[in-house]
């Protein structure tokens, strides 16, 4: 029993320790090169199982020790390991010139893998030592990991990033301390020291939280960080939580000046401005109120001043609060009513409570509306329209950081949610999307093109006289109106846009000559693609132009992804002209991440563990390896390639559904896996029971194995077809009532994904003992493929194609254990 507490608390530190890393990358680097770093830092559970293969009968004559070892290494280099990580040298950004930064990328990556090799080695030779419950033990490791979801998510919301390390390092301590409890494992003298050293950890927690944790270093070249090295400036605010660490500067000195698209016609002085950053990047700035009943003059000169020339006294919905500029404005522009939907209660607080007397009571005055909401589920529930939807900047990024969000999912651009902010506008209500301009021309095309076919679904006959682009030097606007937009709006836009020296991109009507006018471009590009879009040439263009611009579905949520493979040639000839910043190099990364994982194992896991059958055939005198190996192998690969990737699919579908990323990711996670875990503990029942059934029925030839994989294949094709649906009707229930319907649907299909790894196990065992670590090692590279494997197959197919892909994996590895001969 001690035992597997301790599996389950080693298990529950080193999921915690996995989702903890993707939030201090993404402080300290960005979000995707997170991801990236972590699936092949996890490698190290595919390098135990050759560690444990060569070194099985050493460790097996001192468990005890090997096992504390493992547990206590994983305790000390887990936050040890990161401290240094964050030290090196080494600037995502440059990898694009410098072979240099590939060798700090792959050190980072080799430090980042030693605890998940130290916790993987020990849950690995628990497996090995007590192969009679294989069942019991894979449970606990499920539950704890199902728990840990849960541990991390809670500690983010009390603890700052950094000292959620020590409950990471805690919990292993704990962990290795129930192990010393268990006699079985003879543990050494020094083992009691772990309960004391675990205490104090756990009292250390308070003392950490007051600023005595480990601190991070974020990347120079985030936006943050350059703010900081201007004289006079310092974060007056710092404020984290599971959703961002957000962090408000002044700079007396130097004053801000944060207006995105200001007209070059404004000649005035812009208010005293605090910036304010999330996870060190994605600027937004807190105005100091003014003179005036809406104060601001220079929001006359924004292009998200251009919808209030055709609405008046609009009933406003604002996604993203920003810095409640857009609030400013709307009430400046006489908005009858203003509705701030905003996913992060942290922001709504800085302008409501930590700055309010500098922003004048912005939010507590009179119309003015705050909803800590996703945008998506607020809509989709609401039953409110409104004759203005403004969505400014969100997830948008200046040119600068071109590529950073190229693996970003984003359910706020798709077609779909595009077609539930149409459905909540008011008759000749407006839409109205501001996003920073790229050059070449792709982001603003890819929206036009998302609206356009949003406009179709909706069964819009004309959707050319429903859309209108207009651009400033730096960023665009494009408004979606229900219904056409009259010749008197046009000419009032017009007007707008000259006095501001705005360029139409497309307006109903427009003729070539009047594109291209104030901020010069190589030709017409915005009016010539809109045309295209809106004509009969769209798949032409979707085909020949040099970036991707079909629309992002929630299928495939990848609205920043532009690369295409055969336009990489020519930026390659012309990358001393500046064209690498013009590659989504976390794409690229992604595919070189995918091929590097799947060398690294090959070399690291398969070759090592072949070669050793290999000698063991020969020592047995067979010319060689036993041919049950290779069916083992590919049925723990295809299990691990098919159990993340159905996973992943699943976390995407029910992130959308449940409306809150951050809690949806720990709900579904530990869903999956405690229900798995139980699936699991009770695989060597449901085995008696499928004999006992099927010796009834004539003896069918069909194992337990093929039984429930059969079962999650069947499920996981049924949910392919009806999910969608189930989830799109309830969009509008509230967190619980969802919660409590992912967690049901989950449960089935999560409960029979828990039994073919036990069950394989046990078989391998009865078969071959020595097989043991191979299963564990192939288990853990497959899961490392799939993190990788399933992105890329949704970037391109989308998750329906996963969850597919996924269950025809398992009746792949049904077959597969076909091949290895024992007990059933």
């Amino acid at each position: 029993m001690a035992l597997r507490l301790a599996i389950f608390l080693l298990s529950a530190a080193a999921l915690a320790y996995e989702i903890l890393l993707t939030r201090l990358f993404a402080i300290v680097q960005w979000h995707h090169f997170a991801t990236l770093v972590i699936s092949l830092a996890l490698l190290g559970y595919g390098a135990s199982g050759t560690f444990l293969s060569l070194a099985r009968k050493f460790l097996l004559r001192r468990f005890g020790s090997a096992f504390l070892g493992g547990v206590l290494g994983f305790a000390v280099l887990a936050p040890g390991c990161f401290l240094v990580a964050q030290r090196l040298p080494f600037n995502p950004l440059e990898i694009v010139w410098t072979a240099r930064q590939l060798g700090q990328l792959a050190l980072l990556q080799a430090l980042l893998a030693l605890p998940f090799f130290c916790a993987a080695t020990a849950l690995g030779l628990a497996f090995v030592r007590f192969r009679g419950e294989i069942a019991e033990i894979y449970r606990a490791d499920l539950l704890g990991a199902g728990s840990g979801c849960v541990l991390v998510v809670a500690a983010l919301t009390i603890l700052p990033p950094g000292d959620c390390l020590l409950v990471v390092s805690a919990a292993a301590l704990l962990a290795a301390a129930a192990a010393s409890l268990d006699r079985r494992l003879r543990a050494p003298r020094w083992a009691g020291a772990l309960l004391g050293l675990a205490g104090a950890a756990i009292v250390a927690w308070p003392l950490a939280a007051l600023g005595g944790g480990p601190q991070l270093r974020p990347s120079e070249y985030k936006g943050l960080e350059r703010a900081l090295r201007v004289p006079g400036a310092r974060v007056v605010l710092e404020r984290s939580s599971p959703l961002g660490l957000i962090s408000v500067v002044e700079s007396p000195r130097v004053p801000f000046r944060h207006a995105p698209g200001l007209s070059v016609a404004f000649a005035g002085e812009l208010p005293e401005q605090l910036a304010v950053f999330s996870d060190g990047d994605g600027m937004a700035a807190i105005d100091r109120a003014t003179a005036g009943p809406g104060g601001g003059e220079y929001l006359d000169y924004l292009p998200t001043a251009l919808p209030y020339e055709v609405l008046s006294r609009p009933r406003v919905a604002l996604v993203g609060a920003g810095g409640g500029g857009e609030v400013l404005g709307a009430l400046r522009h006489g908005a009858a009513g203003v509705e701030v939907v905003e996913r992060d209660p942290g922001r709504l607080a800085l302008v409501l409570e930590d700055f309010r007397e500098f922003a004048g009571d912005l939010y507590r005055r009179p119309g003015v509306r705050l909803r800590a909401a996703d945008p998506r589920g607020f809509f989709a529930g609401t039953g409110e329209r409104f004759d203005l939807i403004q969505v400014a900047y969100v997830d948008s990024s200046p040119g600068g950081a071109a590529g950073v969000y190229a693996l970003k999912e984003s359910y706020l651009y798709t077609v779909e949610s595009f077609r539930t902010l149409y459905g909540r506008l008011a008759e000749g209500g407006l839409l109205a999307v501001t996003r920073w301009i790229e050059l070449p021309p792709r982001d603003g095309l890819k929206l036009f093109a998302t609206a356009v076919a949003a406009l179709e679904a909706e069964g819009v006959a004309r959707p050319e006289e429903s859309l209108v682009l207009v651009r400033s030097w730096d960023s665009l606007i494009l408004l979606v109106k229900r219904g056409t937009f009259s010749g008197g709006e046009i000419a009032a836009m017009r007007r707008f846009c000259e006095a501001r020296y705005f360029d139409f991109g497309y307006y109903p009507g427009m003729a070539a000559e009047e594109a291209n006018r104030f901020n010069v471009l190589d030709g017409p590009l915005y009016f010539d693609a809109a045309t295209r879009l809106l004509g009969g040439g769209r798949d032409e263009l979707f085909e020949s132009y040099k970036f991707d611009l079909a629309p992002a579905t929630d299928d495939r949520p990848y609205f920043f992804h532009f690369f295409k493979w055969r336009s990489l040639p020519e930026l390659f000839r012309l990358r001393g002209q500046g064209s690498p910043a013009l590659v989504e190099w976390g794409y690229v990364l992604l595919v070189a991440a995918l091929a590097g994982a799947a060398l690294a194992g090959f070399v690291l896991i398969l070759v090592p563990l072949a070669l050793r059958e290999r000698a063991a055939g020969r020592r047995a005198g067979r010319a060689a390896p036993r041919a049950g190996a290779a069916a083992m192998g590919a049925y723990f690969l295809c299990l691990g390639l098919a159990f993340l990737s159905i996973e992943i699919a699943f976390l995407q579908r029910f992130v959308l559904f449940l409306s809150h990323p951050v809690y949806a990711v720990a709900l579904v996670l530990a869903g999956f896996l405690v229900f798995a875990g139980l699936g699991s503990g009770l695989s060597t029942r449901w085995r008696a029971a499928w004999r006992r059934w099927s010796g009834g029925r004539g003896g069918l030839r069909i194992s337990p194995i093929d039984a429930a994989a059969l079962g999650v294949a069947a499920l996981g094709l049924l949910y392919l077809v009806a999910l969608p649906p189930l989830l799109e009707r309830g969009m509008g229930w509230g967190l619980a009532a969802k919660g409590a319907a992912a967690l049901a649907l989950i449960a089935p299909l999560a409960f029979l994904m828990g039994m073919p790894f036990p069950l394989g196990l046990e078989r391998v065992a009865a078969v071959r003992e020595e097989w043991i670590p191979w299963a564990w090692g192939l288990n853990g590279w497959a899961s490392v493929l799939a993190a990788l494997a399933a992105n890329l197959l949704a970037i391109h197919l989308g998750f329906s194609a996963v969850i597919a892909v996924a269950s025809a994996l398992y009746l792949g590895a049904a077959a597969a254990m076909r091949g290895v001969r024992g007990p059933p």
